[in-house]
């Protein structure tokens, strides 16, 4: 026999939950941010852009409906321009005196009514673009929720066993999010902006080389100038989000124990680390906002520089006749739109480093290694009897580390086992391998004879009802949690339960009854009445075999000797494996299984182990003791 190391299986520490992605002060909005990125981003996005191939047709429709509605926005400035140079000539004419000269109101209001076309047309397209992309992106995310929900119903226990519940809803709901907010927002936005680039300069450069030239040297000093501060903001926004995740864990730790805080009057020392706390993350945020909010005045101020040689040459020109005024005021307007799609490409490269980071962690959650595979031919209990048999059954957690060995177990239908031993010994995994949320290494486990690698699970499982000491209900009314028993239970069924267990009379004094609403974790029932209704829930669910794990541990001495009676009336007729600690409970019990490190070091009726005077009568004379000596301080 090999020393068992632990009874659940070992916790492994959750990975980084999610890049941080903030607003922030700049023009690439948060270009000082940290940002998460993928481990492998080419083959995370491959991965990710297969599941756009059944949407091709709307992706090129996306991107004519982006092309065409940002061509049309580009051309209205030129456009305006000829407008100005038409109302500036007829100015310049009536100036000087010219007989009849005159402004061309006609062809501006033409001019007008191209634009007002164009900004419609523009428009148009626009929205066509978002329709068509938020379909493609919201039918994507709903796929690959579809398949992130069918994978966790397919991961077996050990998976939820060695991960936070925090990591998975992690992945399965923030980050299919961002996933779902870059989809629809951003690629779109990114297409629009490239367009948008490619069709300014080109714009420029048709009307003057000259001053596109002077616009594109004052761009990289402006981006010198943002990537230098990012760089010095970086620091501070790191240290603005680990003192954020201090302040954070301070709060929800003094939330959670404010009655144990107010209990020993720490009140005073709680608020003044608060009061610490968030000085140092004023201090980190002030300097991360300061630094990074430097970003934008200095690229105004070298874009102003810029307006200011363009409006310098441009006029010179003008006086030259080199070019008209229309077209200077035209590359104005497309000067001051040039950086624009630069900062929203800049700061979309970071959304989609986040995005791929996403994508990544819920590719890392659809490649683990599932269950294993239901039998083709799998075996129905259409009436099952209840033998339950171990056949030299051995299983570990931890590959090189032993924790159940050449397990023999034999309970016949009807049979009350009864598990004790001390913590660790193997108790919860000995049920847990039972009803295949882990499968074992060797050896077989029989159900009426059948291998229960032969059943389905949900079969398998369907034979079992159980009452853990660790209770489970669930947002819904009381009706509705003693119901999850069995499906199409009809009203007097479930009360029939409930009386069964005990919880009818407080049922009824409660100002709803059966329809009470409980509230998240059930905080408006004791722990007593929630034990309670658990018990009703497996009394109705009327299984072959029952699981309890000390069911009553959580219930006054009076309720737990009327429940000790409605579960002797439940077992009747049914095998049942009692997780016992306080061994009071199990005296009456077929067989006591004592375990120790994984294996079981003695077996028989309470009577025949006390009479062994082993490890099974130095537990019980423990326990005995303790409540003796318990008596006398009460006395």
């Amino acid at each position: 026999m090999s020393q068992v190391s632990q009874e659940r299986p070992p916790t492994q520490r959750p990975g980084q939950q999610g890049g941080f992605m903030g607003r922030g002060g700049g023009p690439f909005g948060a270009i000082g941010m940290p940002v998460q990125k993928a481990k492998d981003f080419k083959g995370t996005l491959l991965r990710l852009l297969r599941y756009f191939a059944p949407y091709k047709v709307n992706l090129i429709a996306v991107l004519v409906a982006a092309v065409i509605g940002t061509v049309f926005s580009i051309v209205s400035p030129k456009i305006l321009g000829l407008a100005t140079t038409k109302l500036f000539d007829g100015m310049i004419l009536k100036f000087r005196h010219v007989p009849g000269a005159a402004i061309d109101f006609t062809y501006i209001a033409h001019i007008l009514f191209i634009l007002a076309g164009l900004y419609v047309v523009s428009a148009s397209f626009t929205y066509l673009q978002q329709y068509i992309m938020a379909g493609v992106a919201q039918t994507t995310v709903y796929t690959l929720r579809r398949e992130v929900e069918d994978k966790l119903a397919r991961l077996p226990l050990k998976f939820y066993d060695g991960r936070s519940h925090g990591d998975i809803l992690s992945r399965a709901v923030n980050d299919m999010d961002n996933i779902s907010s870059t989809l629809q927002q951003s690629l779109t936005q990114a297409i629009t902006s490239a367009v948008m680039l490619v069709g300014i300069v080109v714009m420029m450069l048709t009307i003057s080389p000259l001053l596109t030239l002077v616009v594109v040297i004052t761009f990289p000093l402006s981006m010198l100038v943002t990537v230098v501060i990012a760089k010095r903001s970086q620091t501070y926004f790191r240290d603005q989000q680990r003192a954020l995740g201090i302040l954070n864990g301070h709060v929800e730790e003094m939330y959670i124990g404010h009655r144990i805080v107010k209990a020993f009057g720490r009140e005073r020392i709680s608020v003044a680390t608060f009061d610490g706390l968030n000085d140092t993350l004023y201090d980190a945020g002030w300097r991360a906002q300061f630094i990074s909010g430097i970003i934008m005045p200095l690229m105004n101020f070298i874009g102003n520089i810029g307006y200011v040689f363009v409006s310098v040459i441009g006029g010179i020109m003008v006086t030259k006749r080199a070019i008209e005024i229309g077209d200077v005021q035209a590359f104005i307007q497309y000067a001051r739109q040039f950086t624009m799609p630069i900062t929203q490409l800049a700061n979309i490269t970071n959304i989609i480093q986040s995005t791929m980071a996403s994508a990544e962690r819920i590719f890392e959650l659809l490649d683990e290694p599932e269950e294993v595979p239901e039998a083709a031919d799998a075996t129905v209990l259409a009436a099952p009897r209840g033998a339950v048999e171990f056949q030299h059954v051995s299983f570990r957690y931890v590959e090189d580390v032993p924790l159940i060995e050449d397990m023999n177990i034999s309970a016949s239908p009807g049979e009350t086992v009864a598990i004790v031993g001390p913590t660790g010994a193997g108790k919860t995994t000995l049920v847990n391998l039972l009803m295949r949320f882990y499968e074992i290494n060797g050896g077989k486990i029989l159900v009426d004879g059948v291998d229960i690698t032969d059943l389905r699970r949900d079969d398998l499982r369907r034979m079992f009802g159980m009452v853990l000491q660790d209770t489970w209900l669930f947002n819904g009314t009381i009706r509705e949690n003693i119901a999850y028993g069995r499906e199409g239970a009809s009203e007097l069924e479930i009360i029939q339960a409930a009386k069964a267990a005990h919880a009818d009379h407080f049922i009824r004094t409660l100002p709803e009854s059966y329809d009470t609403v409980l509230n998240q974790d059930a905080t408006n029932l004791s722990q007593g009445q929630k034990q309670l209704l658990t018990i009703a829930r497996a009394i109705l669910a009327n299984p072959a075999i029952l699981i309890l794990d000390e069911a009553t541990s959580s219930v006054d001495t009076r309720t737990e000797v009327l429940i000790q009676k409605a579960m002797s009336d439940l077992m009747r007729g049914r095998t049942s494996f009692v997780i016992a600690h306080r061994l009071s409970t199990i005296r009456d019990a077929k067989l006591i299984l004592v375990m120790n490190h994984g294996s079981i070091v003695e077996q028989g009726t309470h009577e025949e182990l006390l009479a062994q005077n082993g490890f099974y009568a130095d537990l019980y004379n423990s326990q005995f003791a303790g409540a003796a000596l318990s008596e006398e301080v009460a006395v």
